[in-house]
C-alpha cells in the first residue's frame, strides 16, 4: 500500500515523503513512536483536566486516529489527540454539579454535530470553504492554534523547573537543525530523551528542585511506574445526557470546524496537495471519532497541531507513522505501566519541545498568508485576525452565560471568523466609495 521512498532512509533533497510512501520499516517505527511522544502530553494532561481516565483517552485516541484515517481515504495525515475546545465548558459542567458521564454525554452529542457539519460540508462543496475561509482566515486559524497554546508552556510545564525546560529547548532545537538524514527526522523524539536523561542526572548530582511553593521533588518521579500495572484494561463508563450541558458544550463544534479546516489546509500547504475536497471528510471523521470515543468514558479528539509541526519538522506524511502511532497508543492502554513511564516525563521538558512545536505551526500560518499574497495593508485583513490572534494567546476570557464562556483558541477563532464577515460588507461599501471619489479627485 505504502511505496517506498528512495533508499528508503531520508527524503531526497527538496522532496518529501508524500502520504502513500514510507520509509525503511525501521524508521517508520521511530517516526511512529515520535508521533506518540508529540501528541501524549496533552493526550494525557487535558483528560485530567477534565477529570476523565487519561488511559481511555491514550488508547481512543489511537481508535480515533485509525477511523479519521479511513474515513479521509489515508489522504490527510494526522493523529487525533484529546481536544482542548471543551475544557471550558466541560470546568462548567462539574462546577453545576455533572459528573464524568454527563460530561462525555454531552461531548458525544457534540461530536454528532461536528459529523453533520463535516457532511454539509462535503455535499456542499470544497468551495464554501473559499468563502467561509479565506486565506487570510485559515492562516490566522492555523497561527492561533499554535500560538494559542503558548499558555500551556508558560503557565504549566516551563514554570515548573525553567532551566531544565530551556535546556531541552536548546537540546532540541540543535538535534533538529544540526543533524542529518534520519537522527535529523526524528530530532524531536531524540530531544525528548535527551530531555528527560538530564533531568535525572541532575536529580542524582544536584539533588531535588525546589518549587515556587518552597517544596522539594524530584524532576523525574519514578513512583508510579513502579505501582502501575503491567496489563489491564483502562476503566470505560457509558454517557448519560443532559440538555444543560449539552448546551455548555456545543460552541466547541464552531472552534473545533475550524481547527480541522486548518489543520487540513496546513498540510495540503506542506504536501503541496489539494486537500480541499476531504475537508468535509475530515471534518466528520473528527466528530464521528468523538463520538466513539466518549461513548466508552474517553476524550473529545481533535487533529493535532503537534503532530503537524512533526511532519513540518521531518519532512515525512507518510500515513504509516500515523497507524503505527496508533497502534502504540492503544496497546498504551493494555499496560499501565508503560502509560506511567511516558506520563513521568518532566513537565520542564514537555515545556522546551512544545516550545518549538507549537511556535512551528503558528509559523505555518504565516506561510499561507505569504504564500496567497495576502495584504495587511487592508483593514479588514488587520483588525480581526490581529485581535483573535491576540485573544487566543493571552489567553483570554469572555463570559457568555453566569456559567460558561469562550476562551483561547475557542474565542481567538470566533472573533476571526465572525469579526472578518460582519465587518467584510463594510469594507466593500467604503472600498466602492473609494473608487468612486477617485476619478473625481483626478478631474
Amino acid at each position: 500500500m505504502w511505496k517506498l521512498h528512495g533508499d528508503g532512509r531520508s527524503p531526497r533533497p527538496g522532496e518529501a515523503v508524500k502520504p502513500d510512501e514510507r520509509l525503511s520499516w525501521p524508521r517508520m517505527a521511530g517516526l511512529g513512536a515520535q508521533h506518540v511522544v508529540a501528541m501524549f502530553g496533552a493526550t494525557f494532561v487535558f483528560p485530567l483536566v477534565m477529570g476523565l481516565d487519561p488511559n481511555v483517552a491514550i488508547m481512543m485516541s489511537g481508535v480515533a486516529t485509525i477511523l479519521f484515517l479511513l474515513l479521509v481515504k489515508n489522504k490527510v495525515p494526522s493523529y487525533l489527540g484529546t481536544s482542548a475546545s471543551f475544557v471550558g465548558g466541560v470546568v462548567a459542567i462539574r462546577a453545576a454539579g455533572g459528573d464524568s458521564a454527563t460530561v462525555t454525554g454531552a461531548i458525544l452529542v457534540a461530536g454528532l454535530v461536528l459529523a453533520a457539519c463535516g457532511l454539509a460540508i462535503h455535499f456542499l462543496g470544497a468551495s464554501i470553504i473559499d468563502k467561509v475561509f479565506p486565506p487570510v482566515v485559515t492562516g490566522a486559524v492555523v497561527m492561533l492554534i499554535g500560538f494559542g497554546l503558548a499558555f500551556v508552556v508558560a503557565d504549566v510545564y516551563w514554570p515548573v523547573d525553567p532551566w531544565m525546560a530551556l535546556a531541552t529547548m536548546a537540546i532540541t532545537a540543535v538535534l533538529v537543525v544540526g543533524l542529518k538524514g534520519f537522527l535529523g527526522r526524528i530530532g524531536i523524539l531524540l530531544g525528548l530523551i535527551a530531555g528527560f536523561a538530564l533531568s535525572w542526572v541532575v536529580d542524582l548530582v544536584f539533588g531535588p528542585r525546589t518549587g515556587a511553593d518552597g517544596t522539594s521533588a524530584d524532576r523525574v518521579d519514578f513512583s508510579a511506574v513502579g505501582d502501575a500495572a503491567w496489563f489491564g484494561l483502562p476503566e470505560f463508563h457509558g454517557p448519560a445526557f443532559s440538555g444543560s450541558a449539552i448546551v455548555l458544550v456545543l460552541p466547541a463544534v464552531i472552534a473545533l470546524i475550524a481547527e480541522n479546516i486548518g489543520h487540513v489546509q496546513a498540510v495540503g500547504e506542506m504536501t503541496r496537495t489539494d486537500l480541499k475536497p476531504y475537508v468535509g471528510r475530515a471534518v466528520a471523521a473528527d466528530g464521528i471519532a468523538t463520538a466513539l470515543s466518549t461513548s466508552v468514558g474517553g476524550s473529545p479528539t481533535t487533529t493535532y497541531a503537534e503532530n503537524i509541526g512533526v511532519m513540518a519538522a521531518t519532512r515525512v506524511y507518510s500515513t504509516l507513522a500515523y497507524y503505527i502511532a496508533a497502534a502504540i497508543a492503544i496497546a498504551f492502554g493494555f499496560v499501565p505501566k508503560f502509560g506511567a513511564l511516558i506520563a513521568a516525563t518532566p513537565s520542564a521538558v514537555l515545556g522546551g519541545i512544545g516550545v518549538i512545536l507549537y511556535g512551528m505551526i503558528g509559523l505555518l500560518g504565516a506561510k499561507i498568508w505569504v504564500e496567497h499574497k495576502v495584504d495587511f495593508a487592508k483593514p479588514l485583513n488587520m483588525v480581526p485576525i490581529g485581535a483573535g490572534i491576540l485573544l487566543a494567546i493571552g489567553p483570554v476570557a469572555q463570559p457568555i452565560t453566569g456559567d460558561f464562556s469562550l476562551s483561547g483558541i475557542a474565542l481567538g477563532t470566533a472573533v476571526v471568523l465572525l469579526g472578518y464577515h460582519l465587518l467584510r460588507p463594510l469594507a466593500k461599501r467604503v472600498e466602492a466609495a473609494d473608487r468612486k471619489r477617485a476619478p473625481a479627485e483626478e478631474s
